[in-house]
């Protein structure tokens, strides 16, 4: 790439150039929200400017127990206001923010919390027996700020849990001051931190910048708003169901937050706590992952009619949504909508905003586009490249590996050098994903190069072979892998539940559906499964995805 040297201008001595700030956020959305609520559960709702209170109250309160800038202070409590809190009020002073997976094995979140060098946690009653016997091993922690879904601390659960709790959050918040003045500091300074799982070794920590958060947050909000996309604004209301802990909920709290949306949250997960919700603050956008989203719309009481659920909309991500699911919610009336993106982006970097043409046409036209990962976001620099890094022509079958520049994904992962090279090489950041682009710069995700099925020297999709077998009658849910073959290297092998567990389809039923594809030419016949296994359950990892390092095991 050539050099040039543009014009650069001097400021005017006494002109200012803020940093981008996450408090920012916060101060923008209480100025836009007017009275639009923060929600918790059945238990509590404040408008913003109470929200901006409470805030400044937790800064208050962490600082008096020795929180100080680069610190790391951890949380383990569910889908929560405190959460919330949490995300604006530990960067705000110059922390970072460790969102504890507690969906991790025990000896994994020991691992996260020693390797993050946490120095104070926030710990709901329910995480406290799984804390206890960790507390021994995490020397460098100074304190347990305990939260409970009442306003009291149970002293004697406390005492027996060998944790040095310095007491429950909503009492010590309500003896702090309304009002904390905030640091300003460099916008590169740590704001987030968390830990990601992969097929082998210890989990690796992603972090992520002032500066990159509010840059995504206001792509995000962009994309929210966009024709062919419109999901949120700031009088729609907004509902997690992706774990806090997950990519700061794939981002979208900070973004409902600057535009001042009416935010929900469930806490635990809970079908029947979900299903009031939804229904009595009349949720509209929600985002998931398609085996949660299966899991909704198989429920007896939706799937029955009882529900009404129409008018809600669903951004699903962490896994392809496939047109049997998409065309399962269209029928009670939910309207799904595809993302793409990881951990270490953010995590946002494509979504399938419909061409004009194809917005204006009928669900089964639009069926298709919904399921694919879609156009790049603003910002967001993608290329499909062959095993040599030479960009692949989009065409809609030429298939490569994923290569991304963006503006706010990880630089590095956590005192992981080796890691991080292999993360970032030739200047992009290598996804592992395989996929194409076709003519319009759609994005179509194939598989992870971990997980395609290499048979008889092709390379064969796990993902389409899933997105086939979903539409069989009678199949609720999917998993395929490849498993060692003599002959070919490796064959399709599927892990299936049905709809009704007492009665599943037969395996030769399956084959004779996927042969119907066959003979139409959408599939090659040696993708037909020999192998069909019928299962209650599929394993899946911790925030919901098919778990197929698990599965591999198990078949």
């Amino acid at each position: 790439m050539s050099q040039v040297t543009p014009k650069i201008l001097p400021p005017t001595a006494s002109a200012t150039n803020p940093p981008l700030m996450i408090g920012d956020l916060l101060d923008s959305g209480v100025r836009m929200a007017g009275d639009n609520q923060i929600v918790y559960r059945d238990q509590s709702r404040h408008d913003y400017r109470r929200f901006r209170q409470r805030v400044h109250q937790l800064a208050h309160l962490l600082s008096a127990q020795g929180v100080k800038a680069g610190d790391v202070v951890a949380v383990l409590d569910w889908d929560s206001h405190r959460y919330l809190e949490c995300f604006f009020a530990i960067p705000m002073l110059g922390a970072v923010l460790h969102t504890v997976n507690v969906r991790l094995a025990p000896e994994q979140i020991h691992y996260t919390m020693e390797h993050a060098e946490d120095a104070f946690v926030l710990v709901h009653e329910d995480f406290v027996p799984l804390m206890a016997p960790l507390a021994i091993k995490l020397p460098m922690v100074k304190g347990y700020l305990l939260c409970r879904e009442q306003n009291q601390i149970d002293e004697s659960a406390a005492a027996q849990s060998g944790l040095d709790v310095v007491g429950e959050y909503e009492a010590l918040l309500a003896e702090q001051p309304l009002e904390y003045d905030f640091p300003t500091f460099d916008e590169n300074a740590v704001a987030t931190l968390f830990y990601t799982t992969g097929t082998t070794g210890n989990p690796k920590g992603v972090f992520f910048t002032h500066r990159q958060l509010v840059l995504h947050t206001l792509g995000e909000a962009s994309l929210f708003q966009a024709p062919g996309f419109a999901l949120l604004d700031r009088d729609k209301v907004y509902m997690p169901i992706t774990p806090m802990f997950h990519v700061h909920a794939w981002g979208v709290p900070y973004t409902a937050t600057l535009m001042g949306a009416t935010q929900v949250y469930p806490g635990r997960y809970e079908p029947e706590m979900l299903v009031n919700l939804l229904l009595k603050e009349k949720v509209d956008f929600s985002h998931c992952v398609p085996t949660l989203l299966n899991m909704v719309v198989s429920a007896d009481a939706i799937a029955s009619g009882q529900v009404d659920l129409s008018g809600w909309k669903v951004l699903v991500g962490g896994s392809a949504l496939t047109q049997s699911l998409a065309s399962k919610a269209r029928e009670l009336g939910i309207d799904t909508r595809s993302a793409y993106g990881m951990s270490e982006t953010c995590p946002l970097l494509t979504a399938d905003i419909l061409p004009s043409d194809i917005d204006k046409a009928d669900f089964e036209t639009q069926l298709p586009w919904r399921c694919k990962a879609g156009l790049p976001v603003p910002l967001v620099t993608l290329q499909v490249v062959d095993e040599s890094g030479e960009p692949l022509p989009h065409d809609g079958r030429s298939v490569g590996e994923v290569r991304v520049k963006a503006p706010w994904l990880t630089q590095a992962y956590y005192k992981e050098e080796k890691r991080s090279e292999e993360l970032w090489r030739d200047g992009w950041l290598h996804t592992g994903d395989v996929a194409s682009l076709d003519e319009r710069g759609f994005l179509t995700i194939s598989d992870r190069i971990k997980d395609v099925i290499k048979t008889g020297g092709e390379w064969l999709s796990s993902l389409e072979l899933e997105n086939y077998i979903s539409r069989c009658p009678g199949i609720a849910e999917v998993a395929v892998i490849g498993i060692k073959d003599e002959k070919w290297g490796e064959r399709p092998a599927a892990l299936v539940v049905a709809n009704d567990l007492n009665n599943p389809p037969e395996a030769d039923q399956v084959q004779a559906f996927l042969q119907t594809f066959v003979d139409q030419g959408k599939l090659n016949r040696w993708a037909i499964p020999a192998f069909i296994r019928f299962v209650d359950e599929i394993p899946k990892t911790s925030v919901g995805k098919l778990d197929k390092k698990r599965i591999r095991q198990e078949v």
